[in-house]
């Protein structure tokens, strides 16, 4: 999936709020910033390995804010089913 399409696609933002959307099985793709912490990542990685969500982290977490709209950077950005 391609980062232009977050403008126009349900998504969850944030680390906490993908995590949250992830356990309830309502999340088809996920998008992590490639500066994130790792930290603050790995819980995602796991929860999507587990569930068999592809990963694209490949973008830069002000990438991900700005396809977003949003005036902050995003650690995570989960699309929604």
């Amino acid at each position: 999936m391609d980062i232009a399409h977050l403008k126009s696609v349900n998504k969850t933002i944030g680390a906490k709020q993908t995590l949250k959307q992830i356990a309830k099985g309502a999340v088809k793709y996920v998008f992590l910033g490639c500066d994130s912490d790792e930290r603050v990542v790995q819980p995602l990685r796991t929860a999507c390995e587990e569930q068999g969500i592809p990963v694209n982290d490949k973008h830069t977490m002000d990438d991900l804010g700005r396809a977003c709209r949003i005036k902050v950077r995003a650690t995570a950005v989960g699309i929604l089913r």
